[in-house]
């Protein structure tokens, strides 16, 4: 084990103990950093760095892990250099909330309802990065990252220019952002700024929530007690985990595929398998508030239509018990085993019900590739 600033190197160790599905193989080497300047070292490293065999690096591949918490690491593991950003600073700057990248998103969730501003509150919990919540323009109840995303700071990591792009620049669409396109992952979030208001923005519709905040009786016009219902509501689904706690919480990497758009027949017809038994006017509502567009389902319910039950299992591998989206490696399961349940699913889906479900977690290393 190595020490470059603030930066830890380590050659050879696994990778399951950086995400949380649990699974993996090894990082050839893998810089766990906390500053760009750290970055920069790291970087440096990933052409002459020490490897394993006590050489210099064998391959000039860079990865990039956050927390984990949206990662599915082949089990071959990775060859070249994992860099790990975690870590980082948030502060209050020219009336923006500014946050580097490896700040742990919740931090920056609590950041902003300890200084009263309001636009992040109803996406409290969701765990992961802020770099990786950028590029994934992650949301929830009603909440999205581009509704207040102001600026970043990019780190071209091919030719170590850094440059600060407006949020429109990002191009930001459901769960997504064009920084998940394959030709512009050389570029990695350093910073972000996010313009926050003094007062509320929205009212809270999405029922999930508004029953959470009743039962638990909690106040949706404060800061705290939607706060509050979220966490509620967020627990009741088994979707809270936290890296500094890990033996609190299942392996799972959140909600494994996106809710899909399909076509008007195909909404009214998946709301009947709505558990709670809401009406497909009410779940068109939801979807709006959630996705978008009242087709832009749960694939909860496409799971559901297609005749999957909570707790099903593939081995070592099942849905969880309470949130049907979430595939669990439930203590010995492979990277190859979750990918597997992961297609068999989306084959099953496209089958029975027409339906192409897309992952939302990401494959790193060739065979944790799904199966064409």
């Amino acid at each position: 084990m190595a020490y470059y600033r603030y930066m830890k190197v380590v050659v050879d160790v696994s990778l399951a103990g950086y995400t949380s599905l649990g699974c993996g193989g090894n990082a050839e080497r893998l810089a766990v950093c906390a500053t760009e300047q750290d970055v920069r070292a790291a970087l440096a490293l990933a052409t002459d760095g020490p490897t394993a065999s006590g050489g210099s690096g064998s391959s000039d591949a860079v990865w990039f892990l956050g927390y984990g918490c949206n990662s599915l690491v082949s089990d071959a593991g990775l060859p070249g250099t994992t860099i790990v950003l975690r870590g980082g600073e948030i502060r209050v700057e020219d009336g923006l909330l500014v946050a580097d990248a490896g700040v742990w998103w919740d931090d920056l969730v609590t950041r902003a309802i300890d200084e009263r501003l309001w636009g992040l509150e109803l996406m409290s919990g969701i765990p992961g990065s802020v770099g990786a919540a950028v590029v994934g323009n992650i949301a929830a109840y009603g909440q999205a990252v581009a509704d207040t995303l102001v600026w970043v700071d990019l780190l071209d990591t091919k030719t170590g220019s850094v440059e600060r792009v407006a949020a429109a620049a990002l191009e930001p669409g459901y769960r997504s952002s064009n920084l998940q396109e394959s030709e512009r992952r050389h570029l990695l979030v350093l910073r972000t700024a996010f313009g926050l208001e003094a007062a509320a923005r929205q009212e809270v519709t999405y029922r999930t929530i508004v029953e959470a905040a009743e039962r638990g009786g909690f106040d949706p016009a404060t800061l705290s007690g939607r706060r509050e219902a979220v966490l509620a509501a967020r627990e009741a689904a088994g979707s809270l985990w936290d890296y500094r706690w890990p033996e609190r919480y299942s392996h799972s990497a959140g909600s494994f595929f996106r809710n899909p758009l399909v076509s008007e027949e195909q909404a009214d017809r998946l709301a009947s398998f709505d558990e709670s038994h809401r009406s497909a006017e009410v779940l068109r509502q939801m979807n709006c508030v959630h996705g978008g567009s009242g087709r832009r389902v749960s694939a909860a319910l496409v799971l559901l239509a297609a005749g999957y039950e909570r707790g099903q299992r593939w081995g070592d591998v099942r849905l969880n018990p309470r949130h049907l989206l979430k595939l669990e490696n439930t203590g010995g399961a492979t990277a190859a085993d979750v990918a597997k349940a992961a297609r068999d699913i989306q084959v099953a889906v496209k089958q029975k019900l027409g339906i192409e479900l897309e992952s939302e977690v990401r494959f790193l290393g060739e065979s944790a590739k799904q199966p064409a």
